[in-house]
Formats: C-alpha cells, structure tokens, sequence
C-alpha cells in the first residue's frame, strides 16, 4: 500500500454529519487559509429515517465536504448502529493517518448522552488510531504503510450548547466568525437528515457559535479541547492573530 498525498489535517467522524456540526468553520476556516483538510466517516451513517440509503448519504456528504472546501473524504465502511472500539477499526483508521501523515487530527470529544453510542466508540478509536499510528515493527498489520507520528490531537464537540470540558483537558477557542454561514451550508447538505421540521437544528447551531464567540472575544466560534496546556513562544500572536 502506497503513501498517498499528504493532509494537513483529518477531522474524524463516526457519521457523514458529525464533523460538520462540530467543527465544519474550523475546517473551513483552515482551508481558507490554504491548507489540505480531509474527512474520515467511520460509518456511512445508515439507516436513518429519510434517507434512501447510503448513495443518498453519500451524495450529501460530497456536497457539504465541497462546501467546506475540504480536498478529501473517505468511509472506512463500518456499521452504523453497531460501532464498537475494536482492533480491526483502530487499524483501518490509523492507515488512513499513515497514508497521509496529519499534522493535527480532529476528533471527538466525548459521548453523547441519550444520542448515538457510536459517538462514544469514536472516541476511543480515534485516540487509539493516533498512537497506532507511530508504533514500529508492526509492518504486516499496516500493509507495509510506514509509520506516522500525529503532532497534535485536538477534539470537539456536538453537543448543543456550552460543552463541560472532559477532566484534563483544556478549551480552546477558534473564530469561525467568516466561516459560520459557511458551516451551516454544510449541515443544510444533508436534507435527508435536516428537513424543513428539523430547522431548529441550524438555530442551535447558529446560538451556539455566537455565544462561544462571545466567551472568546469573536463574531461566533467553536471550541475545540485539547489533551495538552496550550503552549507558544509567540504570545501577542495568540492574542492578536490578524
């Protein structure tokens, strides 16, 4: 298996959806600024209750991935509903970081009560994909996919509203002021999923930009949490990034 071309960054999901919900400006802000953004949907996401089937599904999240101007997107082909952290797709998703070799990966943060258990097994797969993705003498597991060490890990969050940050973490804020219609054109590529009597959905979506962007000093923005306390050597750019 060959090394294909390199991604700046990989948002990781456990449906065709998630990503754009809980990070879609971040995404598009980042490739705004000229980086390679891909996407990584474990699950097709089906079957849910409007859509007719995965190719529907399939179609929608090639639209909202072209919205969001992200350079690439891949299923893993797992199966929705039935989604456990198990060997076989922490394997599948560290190929696709030794393939092509992240910067940061974006992952989820936590799960979500009284929705999708899916959400809570991507969790743990992603963090374990990250670490199996720089172990060595593992060659036959990986296809021959040479190692790959992630930099960063951050992860966010779908949840409606302000999140609670998991134990030891930390919040981190990203201005997505420029990008916030942007990212809602993304969710509205999903019609199966967001019909005209889900439109609640964009609104809360669109609260909770503004109010994060309130906490952090911007027009509306996103949190991510990170594993890590934030460090720089380049503090008044932190504080003043345009």
């Amino acid at each position: 298996m060959t090394v294909d071309a390199p991604l700046d960054v990989i948002a990781v999901g456990a449906h065709p959806d998630d990503v754009e919900i809980g990070c879609g400006g971040t995404l598009a802000l980042l490739a705004a600024q000229g980086f390679r953004v891909g996407i990584v949907d474990i699950t097709d996401g089906e079957p849910t209750p409007r859509s007719s089937g995965p190719e529907e599904r399939l179609r929608e999240a090639t639209a909202a991935a072209g919205v969001l101007g992200v350079v690439h997107r891949e299923q893993l082909g797992f199966s929705n509903r039935r989604l456990f952290d198990s060997f076989e797709v922490r394997v599948a998703l560290a190929k696709v970081f030794r393939r092509h070799r992240p910067r940061l990966v974006l992952g989820m943060a936590e799960k979500t009560p009284l929705a999708s258990p899916d959400h809570a097994a991507t969790v743990a797969i992603t963090e374990a994909a990250v670490f199996y993705s720089r172990l060595t003498k593992w060659d036959d597991t990986f296809d021959g996919l040479p190692v790959h060490t992630v930099p960063a890990l951050l992860n966010y969050f779908l949840v409606a509203g302000l999140p609670s940050m998991p134990t030891g973490y930390w919040p981190l804020v990203v201005d997505i002021g420029g990008q916030l219609e942007q990212k809602l054109e993304a969710i509205g590529c999903y019609r199966s999923q967001f019909p005209a009597e889900k439109a609640h959905v964009f609104d809360r979506v669109r609260s909770t930009a503004l109010v994060v962007g309130a906490m952090g000093g911007c027009a509306s923005g996103e949190i991510l949490a990170s594993p890590r306390l934030p460090s720089t050597t380049n503090l008044l750019k932190i504080l003043f990034p345009e």
